[in-house]
């Protein structure tokens, strides 16, 4: 199915059925002027910061965002300018949109209608769609995050415009077991996803993404074809908001989540330990992110729990408390009575023991070492050295810290047994002792063995979890640098890099320029065409500055369909011709559609490192004003 058969839903009559609905929600303030403000071709960051500044609540917000490790921030952000540079102005709007839903609609009339759930689940919505996108790379993950925060909106408005009416829908719904959608039908003549693909496309986001809401929760409906853009956003979002179905749920309601949420993972062959540490990142992001946006979440166990207890079993295995084989104990009896060490060495293998014996300090304190000991037990009899010589250095090994120590004797003075302790013994017992009540010590010993085994194997999982979260991070560094539509690296590679090369020149003076490149018109292309036939655009353009470029220079798309090239050891003239002959490649490109060309042409401004530029954001902000120049002159 094409994108244009996906869109079908949107029939006239609903948009009619959409402006006759009053009270829906809808931004407020700064968030719809930006909506406005966006329909303008050459909106500047300037501008949209003026908008975004009238509203104090919305600039913490996105600073605090801008600055948050999801974001991935490169270096604190203190003003709005700085924060629509970071998080992109597309992004920002969205945000902007989401922010203003929250803070308007966090209560209602409907008594039904759960609404810090809702606002729960729509946040793990779009955090799972902004994680899960970084790794199906099928849109730009804050896009997603946006998108899955507002799929649900139709449930919402649905609850504002008809909160009696929702109320009894809502009840009806949960006591028949009857499809939600039916029963929306039936009661409002439109259902909450046709609601909420025509709420999404009256605020202008993407047809593509308007499809995706509308499917999502039946996405083998849509027909998509793997490998389109649709199959890829369509299914990352029945991924997700299966996995913020599981945030949200009860916990005796979890296990029977668990086999959408896999079934919709196996679209991008994702299975086993890495969907389920993709879960664990959902998880804590949400939990973040709950926090930064006063909205409730929940403690959520490991996914690897999760997916054990939700596996079949047959029908005949028996369910029972989970048993793990423990190895046998290990003792090392240091002794030179014979008599004595028979007859403790019999209590010590009733009791599940396994022993060594060793006739020396020296003898002893290499068994020990080798690792294969767990319980110490010495003669008070031996000579000092033999018997607590060893110890402090013992004690000083990782091995040796974890080992109890028994002691045994005929009769100590005070003196004798502070000796004793202080030389890393743990226990001291008389030699003269029953088997019951050796038996009984013996019994507290295995305790803080077994204590000691579980600290062993956690610190062992803590390693390999390291192990595996710094491959995690590797790949999620290498997603978060690289725009997904390009391939060029994204606006966070470039400032960092920008950075790096502007620290350069510093040391060395060489010269440091950049350009800021701006499609003419590409507004008008995404609104005639189509946004598929807008990406091929961009990918083609992006292609051809890349092959038009020298080796030294540095492409990143900045935003939407804005380029900066950094070019290292650049005079302004040398950047001006460089400039001029990706001017010229780019005007002889040309797209054939329904028998009419499209072209295209590009603004650009150039900026090179001065006095007057004290610092990379200033050389940004002097390109920026060079490419405003040009489209001011005629593009």
């Amino acid at each position: 199915m094409t994108l244009k058969q996906a869109i079908s839903f949107l029939r006239p009559e609903v948009f009619r059925r959409l402006e006759s609905m009053t009270g829906l929600p809808s931004p407020k303030g700064a968030a719809l002027a930006l909506l406005r403000l966006a329909q303008k071709d050459d909106v500047t960051v300037a501008e949209m910061a003026r908008v975004i500044q009238t509203d104090p609540a919305l600039v913490g917000r996105l600073i605090k965002v801008a600055n948050s490790a999801q974001m991935g921030a490169h270096r604190p952000v203190a003003a709005v300018p700085d924060a629509l540079v970071v998080l992109g102005m597309r992004t920002v709007r969205y945000l902007a949109l989401g922010f203003s839903l929250i803070s308007e609609h966090r209560h209602g009339g409907c008594t039904a209608f759960d609404y810090a759930r809702y606002w729960s689940h729509s946040l793990a919505f779009g955090v799972a769609a902004r994680v899960f996108a970084n790794e199906t790379r099928c849109a730009p993950a804050e896009e997603m995050f946006s998108l899955g925060l507002l799929a649900r909106i139709g449930e919402l408005a649905l609850a504002t415009v008809h909160p009696d009416r929702y109320a009894d829908v809502l009840r009806a719904a949960k006591e028949s077991g009857k499809l939600l959608v039916e029963l929306e039908s039936e009661a409002f003549a439109l259902n909450h996803r046709e609601l909420s693909a025509a709420m999404l496309s009256e605020w202008g986001l993407p047809e593509l993404f308007v499809a995706s809401v509308f499917y999502h929760e039946r996405p083998e409906e849509a027909g998509a074809e793997p490998g389109t853009r649709l199959f890829g956003t369509l299914w990352t979002l029945a991924l997700a908001r299966h996995i913020a179905d599981v945030c949200v749920a009860a916990a005796s309601d979890r296990a029977q989540s668990m086999a959408p949420l896999r079934l919709a993972a196996a679209q991008f062959s994702l299975t086993g330990q890495a969907l389920e540490a993709l879960c664990d990142q959902v998880v804590r992001e949400w939990q973040a992110w709950a926090a930064l946006l006063s909205v409730d979440s929940q403690q959520v166990p490991p996914f690897a729990e999760l997916s054990e207890s939700s596996k079949p079993r047959a029908a005949d295995e028996p369910v029972l408390p989970e048993q793990v084989a423990e190895p046998p104990f290990r003792a090392l009896m240091l002794t030179a009575e014979d008599r004595w060490a028979d007859t403790l060495g019999a209590w010590l293998r009733e009791a599940g023991f396994v022993l060594q014996r060793a006739s020396s300090g020296e003898q002893a304190l290499a068994l020990a070492l080798d690792g294969q000991v767990e319980l110490l037990i010495l003669d008070a009899a031996l000579p000092a050295t033999d018997c607590c010589g060893f110890l402090p250095s013992l004690r000083q090994t990782r091995i040796g810290r974890g080992l109890y120590i028994l002691l045994l004797a005929d009769a100590l003075e005070e003196a004798s047994l502070v000796r004793f302790y202080e030389s890393g013994v743990d226990e001291a017992l008389p030699k003269e002792i029953s088997s019951r009540v050796f038996q009984a010590r013996l019994r507290a010993a295995k305790r803080l063995i077994l204590l000691q085994r579980e600290v062993e194997r956690d610190r062992e999982e803590i390693r390999r979890f390291a192990a595996e979260l710094a491959v995690a991070n590797r790949r999620l560094q290498q997603a978060a640098m690289t725009d997904v539509l390009t391939g060029l690296p994204n606006r966070r590679y470039a400032l960092q890099r920008f950075e790096q090369e502007w620290r350069a020149a510093s040391r060395t003076g060489a010269a440091l320029s950049c350009m800021l490149i701006d499609l003419d018109y590409f507004k008008t292309i995404n609104d005639t065409w189509g946004h598929e036939v807008g990406d091929l655009v961009l990918r083609d353009i992006a292609q051809t500055m890349r092959k038009n470029l020298r080796a030294r220079d540095i492409l990143c798309r900045y935003a939407g369909d804005e380029f900066l090239v950094i070019s290292p050891e650049t005079s302004l003239s040398e950047a001006v011709r460089c400039a001029e002959r990706i001017r010229r490649a780019i005007a002889d490109l040309s797209w054939e559609r329904e028998g009419k060309v499209i072209t295209c042409s590009i603004s650009v401004g150039i900026a090179s490192r001065s006095q007057a530029t004290p610092d990379v954001d200033s050389l940004i902000r002097e390109a920026d004003r060079g490419a405003y120049e040009a489209k001011a002159r005629g593009r």
